[in-house]
């Protein structure tokens, strides 16, 4: 199980677009979610946008450098970037996209 969340407990259910970049000391990096239309944005939702979470079975990741996008005074997408500081948080964070990209069918282009 590895599921990407904006409020504790509720799954989105849209698949970001997600770009990754290594620092050049190689002890961290910097990874951007790009949500477009989200389930969050739903006319329906009535959830408060905490953060984005990033859950599997080890635990939870968490950013709260989320920030909506808007297009005519509606939100269209979400940007969300969580900043690796260490060579641990790099690999935990490398575990969890192994899991997510796995159930979710995503793959990876090189630069």
């Amino acid at each position: 199980m590895a599921e990407i969340q904006f409020s504790r407990g509720i799954k989105e259910e849209v698949v970001p677009d997600i770009r990754v970049t290594r620092s050049r000391n190689k002890e961290g990096g910097i990874a951007t979610f790009y949500f477009d239309a989200p389930q969050a944005f739903d006319d329906e939702s009535t959830v408060e946008i905490t953060g984005m979470y990033l859950v599997d079975d080890e635990g939870e990741i968490l950013t709260r450098d989320v920030k909506g996008k808007f297009v005519n005074g509606k939100p269209s997408a979400i940007e969300a970037k969580l900043l690796m500081n260490s060579a641990s948080e790099w690999e935990r964070f490398l575990r969890f996209m192994d899991k997510y990209a796995e159930e979710n069918g995503l793959g990876l282009t090189k630069s």
